[in-house]
């Protein structure tokens, strides 16, 4: 049976590990070509991933992209289109945080957290929403996070950048939906990746112990959600920012 992305071609930030790459192979599922991108130094990873796109029935290319530089997110746009003819998807995945009381952050750990969350999803949207507006249309998922809509303890300037992806998601979604551009964004809390894996014990049974279901969740079950709203199963769905959380935001108290 042919799958939800049957045909379609986008591309994904930060795709060599963890989120990313669980989120390219279950597009890849659905029946979607992707370009995997991340910086140059994961591409190794990176084929790793492209490795599993292919296994998981779809083909997979490589590019990297620093997603801080505007002419790279140019690029990654230009070569999804060179290869298909147009760009019906895009997952602005990649980011960084900085676990550190706020008073301890330097202006470095604060520009480098911005520069890379929310000025790359700026980036990345800019050249995307403009080849999806001249093609007629097109859909895109922003990587936010439970901190994107509440206060989470020592990642300040983390949860200042998802709240910025959420409110940047919205105003994009608002200004381009008479134009056929889908945007949506989609907020995490605790899923199962390496840095998980070797994260404290308690510091894992934190992030856990709000949500309803008391497990990590996995990078493919990110990934499914995903799918769907950039399918044309979600083609009434846009602004939305929505909860990936076991149930994090129904319980927590902050």
């Amino acid at each position: 049976m042919a799958g939800v992305l049957e045909g379609k071609a986008g591309l994904v930030t930060g795709a060599a590990g963890g989120i990313g790459r669980g989120i390219a192979v279950e597009l890849a599922r659905e029946g979607a070509f992707v370009l995997v991108s991340d910086l140059e130094a994961e591409a190794e990873r990176a084929e790793e991933t492209i490795a599993l796109c292919r296994e998981a029935g779809a083909d997979a290319a490589w590019q990297a992209c620093d997603v801080t530089s505007g002419e790279a997110q140019d690029a990654l746009v230009a070569a999804v289109v060179a290869r298909h003819g147009r760009l019906d998807f895009a997952v602005n995945n990649a980011g960084v945080a900085v676990h550190k009381e706020l008073v301890e952050v330097t202006d470095q750990e604060y520009a480098r957290v911005l520069d890379i969350n929310l000025k790359g999803i700026f980036l990345g949207m800019r050249a995307q929403v403009r080849q999806m507006v001249e093609q007629g249309g097109g859909s895109i998922v922003n990587m936010a996070s439970v901190a994107g809509l509440t206060g989470v303890r020592d990642i300040g300037v983390y949860t200042a950048s998802k709240h910025g992806i959420v409110g940047l998601t919205k105003n994009t979604a608002m200004e381009y939906g008479e134009r056929g551009v889908r945007v949506n964004c989609v907020c995490p809390n605790a899923i199962r990746t390496p840095l998980m894996d070797i994260s404290p014990p308690d510091f894992v049974e934190a992030l856990i112990a709000p949500q309803a279901i008391k497990r990590p969740g996995e990078p493919e079950e990110v990934g499914a959600a995903v799918a769907f709203l950039l399918s044309d199963k979600a083609s009434f769905i846009t602004g939305v920012a929505l909860p990936i959380d076991g149930g994090y935001m129904t319980t927590a108290y902050v």
